[in-house]
Formats: structure tokens, C-alpha cells, sequence
């Protein structure tokens, strides 16, 4: 089982007071991110959409990538989840943030798969409040996570690099996902304050 370790943690309060994002090229374990990338071989991944509920449609023009959501069926799921517990209440405990769960899904890009830029959350719709973005593997090129200011400016470009983390406001920064060259694994996922809100677009990364 994985924890957060207070070195770790520290990082990560430092940065996001500062900046509202925080990179961390060696989040997970070499082990967990192993099982991680074990268990999304064996699901059956779908061609993701955008919107939720009633709004969800597949656009191949905005994204290409395939998912699978997480449900704790495995040890490395609940491993993973157990993880992203202990940054929540961290998070709650820190900066009052009132996050109520987290849901994430895999992702799979493969060559030409991307994600047009968009926000995870609109302000007053939406119950997202922080995006994670955790990597399995370390492409050789491409897919890369292009990061935005609120003025859309460009922020950071960050090569994935398996284990590493990042995590940003939902609804304060744009991003994309640039084109994969060869095959992209991650899990993306987003804390909410509550489960509660009907008909919201959502879109994930």
C-alpha cells in the first residue's frame, strides 16, 4: 500500500499555494505504477466523449482517446484510490477545499490520439474542483499535456513520464493533449465537492 510522505505532501501544498498546479515526476511507485499499467491491459477501454449525462457524445474532432473508469476491482485500483483519499484529505485539511470524492478513469492514447484544449469545469456549472493527471508509461514522444493561464497563455509543456503527477484548478486552467506518436496510459481524475449536480458539463482530460 502507497502513501503520500510528508516530504511529498509539503511539495505539493508549496506549489499549489503558489501557482494552483503542481507537477511531481515521481508521485507513484515504480511498483504501483507497474500494477497500474498492468490492470488497464485488461480492461475493456471505449472510445471516450465529451459532456456528461445527457450531454455526453462522442466527437473524434476534440478527442480520440480511449477509457475505462476505475471501480476498486483490483488491488492496484484500490491501492490507487487509497492514494488519492489521503491527498483529498490533505487537501480539505489544508486549504478547506470541502472535497467530497474523487472519480477517475483510465486513459489510452495511441498514435494520433489527442484532446483538443479545453477546462475540466466552467465556473458556476460544474462541481469539479481539482484535475489529476497520473502516468503509467514514459512515451518515447508526443502526448504531451499542454498547460494554460487564465489568459491563455501558455504555462507548461510536460512530456509524460511514468508515475509522475500533475494536479491543477479545474476550472481556472485550459489544457491539451497533443498528438501521440505511440502509446500514451494515464489516469485522469477530479475531486468534487459534491455528486449532486444534474445535466453539468464535465468534460474530462
Amino acid at each position: 500500500m502507497s502513501s503520500i510522505t510528508v516530504a511529498t505532501w509539503e511539495q505539493l501544498a508549496s506549489a499549489f499555494y503558489q501557482h494552483g498546479w503542481v507537477w511531481l515526476p515521481h508521485f507513484l511507485s515504480p511498483a504501483l505504477t507497474a500494477a497500474l499499467c498492468d490492470d488497464l491491459q485488461q480492461q475493456q477501454l471505449r472510445s471516450a466523449g465529451v459532456g456528461r449525462q445527457k450531454d455526453h457524445l462522442q466527437n473524434q474532432q476534440i478527442r480520440r482517446d480511449q477509457t475505462a473508469w476505475l471501480d476498486g476491482s483490483s488491488s492496484a485500483q484500490q491501492d490507487y484510490l487509497q492514494l488519492m483519499q489521503q491527498l483529498q484529505q490533505a487537501f480539505n485539511q489544508r486549504f478547506f477545499l470541502g472535497l467530497f470524492d474523487y472519480e477517475c478513469h483510465y486513459a489510452r492514447y495511441q498514435q494520433g490520439d489527442f484532446y483538443q484544449k479545453h477546462l475540466d469545469a466552467f465556473r458556476g456549472r460544474s462541481n469539479r474542483v481539482l484535475t489529476t493527471v497520473t502516468y503509467l508509461n514514459t512515451p518515447e514522444s508526443g502526448g504531451e499535456l499542454v498547460l494554460y493561464d487564465e489568459q491563455d497563455q501558455l504555462l507548461q509543456r510536460l512530456s509524460p513520464a511514468a508515475g509522475g503527477l500533475i494536479l491543477f484548478e479545474s476550472e481556472r486552467f485550459p489544457h491539451e493533449v497533443l498528438p501521440a506518436t505511440s502509446e500514451r496510459l494515464s489516469i485522469a481524475g477530479w475531486f468534487r465537492r459534491n455528486n449532486s449536480l444534474q445535466g453539468m458539463v464535465d468534460p474530462g482530460t
